[in-house]
C-alpha cells in the first residue's frame, strides 16, 4: 500500500461536539459528509458522527446517500438511530425514484425537481415526499428566488399533495466575514421568505441556514436569529458544518483566531513509506526541469507519492523558493525539486536513521492542510478534498 489516511474518530466526535455546544440550546447540527467526507473517507466518518449525536447528514448527491446508508448498515447503526439524509446539491428527473425508494431528504428549488418526486412516489405506492426548499437569498447558485417566485412555487405546493415541505433553509455567501453588509441583507431576504412560508401553512419541521464560519464568527448571535426565524414557523432550527468538523476553518476576516477554531483537532493523517534512498552531491539536479541543484551532500528519500495522489504541485522547491515538507521520523524533511505525478523527493540529511520502508506523514500533525493550502495558494477544503490514497480507516 503505497498511502493511506488514518482518521482519528476521538477527534472527530469531539470536533462535533465542540461545535453542538458552539451552537447551543436545541439547535441540531447537520454534519457534512459530502465529496467522500471532504476527503476523509464518508464510510469511516458517518457512523462516528451518528454515534457522536449527529441528527443529520449531508451529502452532495443520491450514489453518496445511499453509499453512506449502506455504511451506517455495515456499522452496526440501529435502523431507529439512523439520521436523516440531505441531499444537498439538487436532482434529476433520473434521480427522483431513488431518493424516493431510500427514503433521503433532497433539497429542491423548482417546481420540476418535485414534480419528479412526487409522481416517483406515486408510482412506487408511497406517500409524501419530505423536501427541504432551498432560498436563494444571494448566492445566485441553487435555490428559489424570494419574491414572485418563491409565491408561486409556495401555491402549488399547497395544491399538491405528494410533496411535503419538511424543511426551509438558505446558504450564507460571506459567513467568513465578520459584520458582512451581504449576510445581514440575506438574512433580511431570508425572513421575508419565511413569513410566505408561514402565510401559505406549509409547516416545516427544519429551517435552517449557514457552514462552520456560521457557529465560528458571532456563533451566539447567528443562531439566535436562526432560532427567532425558525420559532415563526414553529420548526427547530439546525446548522450545517462541513470542514470544522474536520478540523479546519476559514479565518474570520475581520477577527482574530476564535475560541472555536483554537481547538478544533484536524482529524486526517496522511502517510506513505520511503522507497528509496539515495546519496546526492552538490552540483547534482533533482526532478523534472533541474529546478534544484543539490548545493551540499545530501541525502534524499523517494516518496510514492505526487499530485496524482493529491500532493500540490505547488509544494515543489527551488534553489530559489522553499517549498512544503514531509515529517519522517517527527522531524521535518522538506521537498527538494518538482512534485512529480506520483512521486516526491525530500531532504532527510539531518535524520538519523531513515531507513526503506520508514512511514512518514503528508498530511497530520506538523504539516497541516492549512500548510499545504497557504503554499498552493487555496484553501484547506481544496487540499483534503484532493487526497486519494488508497485506504482510509478509523484508528
Amino acid at each position: 500500500m503505497k498511502s493511506w489516511v488514518e482518521v482519528s474518530e476521538r477527534r472527530l466526535a469531539g470536533n462535533y461536539r465542540l461545535l453542538r455546544d458552539a451552537a447551543g440550546g436545541d439547535t441540531a447540527v447537520l454534519a457534512v459528509v459530502k465529496a467522500n467526507a471532504y476527503g476523509h473517507g464518508a464510510a469511516v466518518c458517518a457512523p462516528v458522527l451518528v454515534r457522536a449525536g449527529a441528527e443529520w447528514l449531508g451529502v452532495t448527491d443520491v450514489a453518496e446517500g445511499a453509499a453512506v446508508q449502506k455504511a451506517l448498515e455495515v456499522a452496526g447503526v440501529a435502523r431507529r438511530e439512523r439520521p436523516g439524509i440531505l441531499v444537498m446539491s439538487g436532482l434529476l428527473r433520473e434521480d427522483a425514484e431513488e431518493v424516493v425508494r431510500l427514503g433521503l431528504t433532497p433539497v429542491v428549488w423548482l417546481r420540476e425537481q418535485m414534480e419528479w418526486l412526487a409522481e416517483a412516489a406515486k408510482r412506487l405506492g408511497m406517500g409524501p415526499v419530505g423536501v427541504h426548499v432551498e432560498i436563494d437569498t444571494g448566492m445566485a447558485r441553487q435555490g428559489v428566488a424570494v419574491g414572485v417566485e418563491l409565491e408561486e412555487l409556495v401555491a402549488w405546493v399547497r395544491g399538491e399533495s405528494g410533496i411535503r415541505v419538511d424543511g426551509v433553509m438558505t446558504h450564507f455567501a460571506s459567513s467568513e466575514v465578520a459584520g458582512s453588509a451581504q449576510t445581514v441583507l440575506q438574512r433580511r431576504r431570508f425572513e421575508e421568505a419565511i413569513g410566505v412560508v408561514q402565510a401559505a401553512d406549509l409547516r416545516a419541521s427544519w429551517v435552517h441556514a449557514g457552514n462552520s464560519s456560521t457557529i465560528d464568527n458571532e456563533g451566539v448571535r447567528n443562531v439566535a436569529w436562526l432560532q427567532g426565524v425558525a420559532e415563526i414557523v414553529g420548526a427547530r432550527s439546525m446548522v450545517r458544518t462541513g470542514i470544522a468538523l474536520y478540523g479546519y476553518c476559514l479565518p474570520i476576516e475581520g477577527e482574530g483566531l476564535s475560541e472555536v477554531r483554537q481547538k478544533l483537532q484536524p482529524v486526517m493523517t496522511w502517510k506513505t513509506r520511503v522507497i528509496g534512498l539515495r546519496e546526492a552531491e552538490a552540483g547534482d539536479t533533482v526532478g523534472y526541469n533541474g529546478i534544484y541543484c543539490v548545493p551540499r551532500a545530501m541525502r534524499l528519500a523517494l516518496l510514492p507519492v505526487g499530485y496524482a495522489d493529491g500532493v500540490r504541485r505547488e509544494l515543489s522547491a527551488s534553489n530559489a523558493r522553499a517549498g512544503g515538507w514531509a515529517m519522517v521520523r517527527g522531524e521535518k524533511a522538506p521537498i527538494v525539486g518538482r512534485v512529480s505525478m506520483n512521486l516526491t523527493i525530500v531532504d532527510v540529511s539531518g535524520i538519523e536513521g531513515v531507513a526503506l520502508g520508514d512511514e512518514v506523514v503528508v498530511l497530520g500533525d506538523g504539516v497541516t492542510a492549512e500548510d499545504h493550502a497557504r503554499l498552493a495558494g487555496t484553501i484547506a477544503y481544496e487540499i483534503v478534498c484532493g487526497v486519494r490514497p488508497a485506504h482510509r480507516s478509523g484508528v
